[in-house]
């Protein structure tokens, strides 16, 4: 049998999958940028919480633009133009300065080395050993000082052949030079111990043996060390971690926030614009949305996947990760992007002479307005998979995997499940979910997986074990999204649809996503694991006065004062959207 093949979708098609495959390398990177960047999770909750407030006000402006000027493509392609050349920039951001390695001297017995401790000592001397070799690097050492540790300078160091060398015994900082062989390093626990050979030292440009006999008092001083290398600073190095008041001082902070509202803007005029012509270009086939959308999961899953693991590889032997191939990716794909959406063909039935008033008679309909509650809560549990699940994996494959970490490759791997194994399927049977069980009970259903999701998260041990809770990605983000953007297009009055569809997703992130970062980023501060215990009982909680509520109307059959109906019981909105063909509600 020949397959037809509806050669007007495939544009749009190509889009969701460019503008996915574009920003999917990027995005969910974000915040474990940040972090590397030096920002604490309530910067990043702070930040997260701004941009969908930007995106709220962007929406509906555009969409309102958009359908009130017939400027739909001119906006749409230079939304993507934007997003591509914002993502680019941020690989520019510098990093906030470390502070010189913390250091311990120690010199007791004719014996003297220096030591450095971390949470993963034996991963830094592996990068070391295969990076440097038998290489000797000279180091400076400022060391806070006692009197004792004065005494043993001048008499076992210098041997008392500087002058006043005495008189140093109120100085409370000892400067001195020696040098390090990378291979003489032990490994005591988490632990790095840099042996010194006695006749390796250097105080005020004298060369002294670091000789500490054992009879005195322990030498064991407190240092910044620096050996003017930045790969061992970069390896010994803690990094900083900024509050919201160090971060707005720093001018490196602004560019890299003034570039991701740049490309939350472009994002959100594509991605609610975008879905306008899909709808307009389908018709009355709303329930074909998912299959259009689900080229998007597609190329979601695949270049998250395959960033992952470039990112990986690029920073195998390095403290921090290299993410410069995914910005280069962004800005090849979007370019794509823009090619592929030039060929779509914009359509609009309608056009409403008043958008504004038809579009706030919405919000008098009793089940527009639960609608709407729902994008939010919705809004709150995505915030904390979208900016704060990447942040907890990483934070568990510290405590558990050690050196043998490629948590870059199991971050595209989640992404890559979340799209293959749970979105993909749930797009393209969205249509069919929907007229079985209609939009009030999918919308039931996105809670309730949202609950299970965050408790499974709460008891994770090993990071890897999150692949297969993924899969509830297909009920809690694609059924979610075709649910919300289905039945936005259905009730949204003719010539409103980019700015319903606009209206929708501000809620959703301009109020809830909004609201979930910042909320999740002081939790999450504290404690993540007690954080998705939380998110996960409030979602049971919502998900039980949801249901509540929707039989309680259905039960009372509730109508406004001019007699049109406030709620749609599921089998009554089934049956509209089946013998109907998904037409309009109004």
């Amino acid at each position: 049998m020949k397959t037809n093949i509806d050669k007007e979708l495939l544009p749009m098609k190509a889009h969701y999958f460019l503008f996915n495959a574009g920003t999917a390398p990027v995005v969910p990177f974000m915040p474990t940028l940040a972090q590397q960047l030096g920002y604490s999770s309530v910067v990043v909750g702070t930040m997260y919480m701004i941009l969908p407030i930007i995106g709220m006000l962007a929406k509906p402006l555009f969409g309102y633009i958009a359908d009130r000027y017939h400027r739909h493509r001119l906006l749409f392609l230079s939304g993507q133009v934007i997003t591509g050349i914002a993502f680019f920039m941020i690989m520019f951001v510098p990093a906030i300065d470390k502070p010189l390695p913390q250091v311990q001297f120690h010199c007791h017995a004719g014996v003297s080395s220096i030591r450095h401790c971390s949470d993963h000592g034996d991963c830094v001397e592996k990068n070391m050993e295969t990076f440097y070799g038998n290489q000797t690097l000279a180091c400076d050492l400022q060391c806070e000082a006692e009197p004792f540790m004065w005494d043993i300078v001048c008499e076992d160091w210098l041997k008392n052949q500087t002058e006043n060398c005495a008189a140093n015994r109120t100085n409370p900082q000892l400067n001195f030079s020696t040098s390090i062989n990378m291979k003489d390093i032990v490994e005591e626990a988490d632990c790095l111990f840099f042996m010194i050979p006695q006749d390796r030292g250097e105080v005020a440009g004298q060369s002294v043996p670091l000789y500490c006999p054992a009879g005195k008092q322990y030498f064991n001083a407190s240092c910044r060390m620096d050996c003017h290398d930045d790969y061992l600073k970069e390896q010994l190095s803690e990094s900083p971690v900024i509050n919201t008041m160090g971060a707005m001082a720093q001018p490196q902070f602004w560019f890299f926030f003034g570039m991701l509202i740049i490309s939350w803007i472009g994002m959100a005029v594509v991605v609610s614009i975008g879905d306008a012509i899909c709808f307009g270009i389908l018709g009355d086939r709303h329930h074909l949305y998912g299959k259009q959308r689900l080229c998007g999961s597609l190329g979601w899953g695949i270049f998250a996947l395959l960033a992952g693991v470039l990112v990986d590889h690029m920073s195998k032997g390095s403290a921090n990760k290299n993410y410069t191939v995914v910005f280069c990716m962004a800005l090849v794909i979007m370019g794509f992007d823009v090619l592929a959406s030039s060929k779509l063909k914009v359509t609009q039935t309608h056009l409403s002479s008043n958008i504004l008033k038809d579009v706030g008679q919405m919000f008098l309909s009793l089940r527009c307005v639960i609608f709407f509650l729902w994008c939010v809560a919705i809004g709150l549990g995505t915030a904390l998979i979208w900016n704060f699940l990447f942040l907890y994996l990483e934070l568990l494959d510290k405590q558990y995997m050690g050196c043998d970490s490629s948590i870059k490759t199991l971050e595209g791997l989640v992404m890559a499940i979340q799209c293959f194994g749970g979105e993909l399927p749930f797009f393209f049977l969205s249509g069919w979910i929907l007229k079985r069980i209609g939009h009030v009970n999918a919308m039931s259903l996105v809670l309730f997986g949202f609950g299970v999701r965050f408790i499974l998260y709460s008891m994770l041990q090993n990071p890897w074990y999150i692949l297969p809770i993924e899969l509830l990605n297909g009920v809690t983000f694609g059924l979610f999204y075709a649910t919300m953007a289905s039945y936005a297009s259905i009730v949204a009055p003719p010539g409103t649809e980019a700015t319903m569809q606009s209206l929708v997703g501000a809620i959703f992130e301009g109020v809830g996503v909004s609201m979930g970062s910042l909320i999740g980023g002081i939790l999450f501060n504290g404690d993540p694991r007690t954080t998705f215990e939380i998110f996960g009982i409030a979602a049971f909680i919502i998900f039980v006065v949801h249901v509540s509520i929707q039989m309680f109307l259905q039960r009372n059959g509730s109508t406004d004062e001019n007699g049109t109906v406030k709620y749609l019981a599921p089998t009554d909105a089934m049956h509209m959207l089946n013998d109907q063909e998904y037409s309009r509600v109004s």
